[in-house]
């Protein structure tokens, strides 16, 4: 096992990268504190994942049902929302935040 301070490693990553494939462990510190390990990854994939149900689990149909345009009174009920007072017109949805939120200063 190999202790490297964070300012090492971004110097050398690549040389450091390549002795982690090798299967060498490297502990990164900042200020001599460990704080991160580099080190190999175990069994990577090499195929794609499955696509569909896992073996074993259980499964469900989606009814037909499902696919049908939802009424006049079911969309309503979706737009205004069971919390929204009935008077409410049209409810404040994705309203952003940054007109409240001052800027943050970058540092120099």
């Amino acid at each position: 096992m190999l202790k490297v301070n964070v300012f090492e490693i971004k110097a050398k990553l690549s040389e450091y990268l390549d002795r982690a494939i090798q299967g060498e462990r490297i502990v990164i510190c900042r200020h001599n504190k460990p704080i991160a390990e580099l080190r190999p990854l175990d069994g990577v994939r090499t195929e794609p994942r499955p696509i569909g149900p896992l073996p074993g689990e259980p499964t469900f149909e989606v009814p037909a049902s499902f696919f049908e345009p939802m009424s006049e009174d079911e969309l309503d009920l979706w737009d205004r929302g069971a919390t929204y007072p009935a008077s409410s017109s049209s409810p404040r949805v994705a309203e952003s935040t940054a007109a409240r939120r001052p800027a943050r200063r970058r540092r120099p």
